[in-house]
């Protein structure tokens, strides 16, 4: 092991590594199970569905731990549980404890009676910066409607650095900004073989933020608990291989709670079959999401409620007799029969005019764009502020 910078030894000498949490391969694992044996020993239940979030429950108190390699976030109803929790973790590794939760991992956090407010405004504000956009004009839809994407439009890149940069900035982005995350995940196809039409697009995503960097995911305290969500595909979407592209989002109430843009690993034969593809990928997070529920002792009053717009799905959905139709589908994808089946699935149809999801599967233009965005439960902590601050201007 080289010697660090500024230390005074004699040649050849030998440094003894006392503690090291990113410097071996070890390293994470031995601390990941350092620090589980620990949380196991005072009571949590690490979970199944989510090995990084331990939980612990009694009779008059609840609390939730959340792990990001040696980041944490303490949440509970008992104080005196959680005073408890922090003393032995401060025995046993020393924390820093930042009290309460503001800033985390480049989201920001605003809490009022209305609810609990997530965000990445000053992640925005540096992307910006770095990229030179901090005066650029805002963009109304975060992708270009009618310039399709492919992967030999424009010229190719010297050097590819700069857009992976992007790009991977964009994709942590897409965390609180569920809006442009069909963009990211379209740009995402190119990072081996980036053009200048690319990295343009990748620009324009930027000019979308710009507008409003401090939008976020307003978690309502006025939500009922109950689980909502809708499914869309876009058939062969993708002009170079035809793959289609999947897209779903799940709400608690009125907060958006999960969303996901996907590229299909196969050809679909037909629109029908991406749409069912598409449901089976919901169904699957949807189930998982109550188990994440469940442990969180959040109970499901109803089934969970999952909005499709074709109707041929719903139909090869609820009905078996439909085999010679979809034989060729995988039988994975059929976990949607099951669950709907054992009744904790229910599906139901929805215009195509008002599928959420939609925003995930496609570029759309400014009007149904503006239209579905404002479904999607985000709220910008910035504006009533600038609203206000008009008001007054007027007034004086």
């Amino acid at each position: 092991m080289k010697l660090p910078p500024g230390l005074s030894a004699p040649p050849n000498s030998v440094c003894k590594l006392e503690r090291s949490l990113y410097g071996l391969k070890q390293a994470s694992r031995q601390w990941n199970h350092k620090l589980c044996s620990v949380l196991k020993a005072s009571g949590y239940i690490q979970l199944r569905a989510d090995h990084s979030l331990f939980t612990k429950g009694s009779s008059t108190a609840f609390t939730a731990l959340l792990v990001y390699v040696d980041n944490l976030v303490l949440a509970g109803n008992g104080m005196k549980e959680i005073e408890r929790v922090k003393a032995l973790l401060d025995a046993k590794f020393k924390i820093k404890d930042l009290g309460v939760l503001k800033y985390f991992l480049g989201f920001e956090v605003a809490r009022s009676s209305q609810g609990i407010l997530l965000y990445q405004r000053k992640y925005a504000i540096d992307l910006l910066d770095e990229f030179g956009l901090l005066n650029a004009k805002p963009s109304s839809t975060p992708m270009n409607y009618t310039a399709p994407l492919s992967k030999d439009a424009g010229s190719p890149l010297s050097d590819l650095t700069p857009y992976r940069r992007l790009i991977g900035r964009l994709l942590y982005s897409t965390n609180t900004r569920p809006d442009i995350s069909f963009a990211v995940n379209k740009l995402s196809q190119y990072l081996d073989c980036a053009t200048d039409v690319h990295f343009k697009a990748g620009l324009h995503i930027l000019k979308y933020i710009k507008g409003a960097p401090a939008r976020g995911i307003l978690f309502s305290t006025a939500s009922d608990l109950c689980l909502i969500g809708y499914s869309d595909s876009d058939w062969a979407t993708f002009p170079d291989t035809r793959r289609s592209v999947s897209g779903f989002c799940f709400f608690l109430g009125s907060s958006i709670v999960s969303w996901k843009s996907r590229k299909h690993l196969t050809m679909a034969r037909s629109s029908a079959e991406a749409e069912y593809r598409a449901l089976a990928l919901a169904t699957c997070k949807g189930r998982w999401l109550t188990y994440i529920l469940r442990d969180l002792q959040v109970p499901l009053r109803r089934p969970i409620t999952l909005f499709c717009d074709n109707q041929s799905v719903i139909h090869i959905a609820s009905n078996p007799v439909f085999h010679e139709r979809t034989k060729h589908i995988e039988i994975d994808c059929h976990t949607v029969r099951d669950r709907v089946q054992d009744g904790s699935l229910k599906l139901l149809p929805v215009p195509s005019s008002e599928q959420v999801a939609d925003i995930l599967t496609k570029s759309l233009a400014p009007g149904p764009f503006a239209k579905i965005h404002c479904k999607l439960g985000k709220h910008d902590i910035h504006v009533p502020c600038l609203m206000e601050a008009d008001r007054r201007e007027s007034s004086s």
